[in-house]
């Protein structure tokens, strides 16, 4: 039976790959487990990444700086006015 994928908030995510790298660092740990750590890390790392431009993409659209369709906003200061 499969493993079902668990989802963890970005705070959770970011705890786990903390305790990951904290243990690579130690050193300690033998080559396939160390490897398998990685990969987990990478993982984990992935999904940060994946979260943060989501929020990011949440954040530019809440405050206007891009379309829901992904098109930036160019924004033009109209105050600015060129010196003669």
């Amino acid at each position: 039976m499969p493993k079902k994928k668990v989802e963890l908030n970005f705070e959770q995510a970011l705890q786990q790959l903390e305790t990951l790298v904290n243990t690579l660092e130690n050193g300690e740990l033998p080559l396939e487990e160390s490897l398998s750590t990685f990969e987990q890390g990478i993982k984990l790392s992935r999904e940060c990444q994946q979260q943060l431009a989501a929020a990011e993409q949440k954040v530019s659209l809440l405050t206007g700086d891009i379309t829901a369709d992904g098109h930036t906003i160019e924004q033009v200061d109209f105050d600015h006015r060129p010196q003669d």
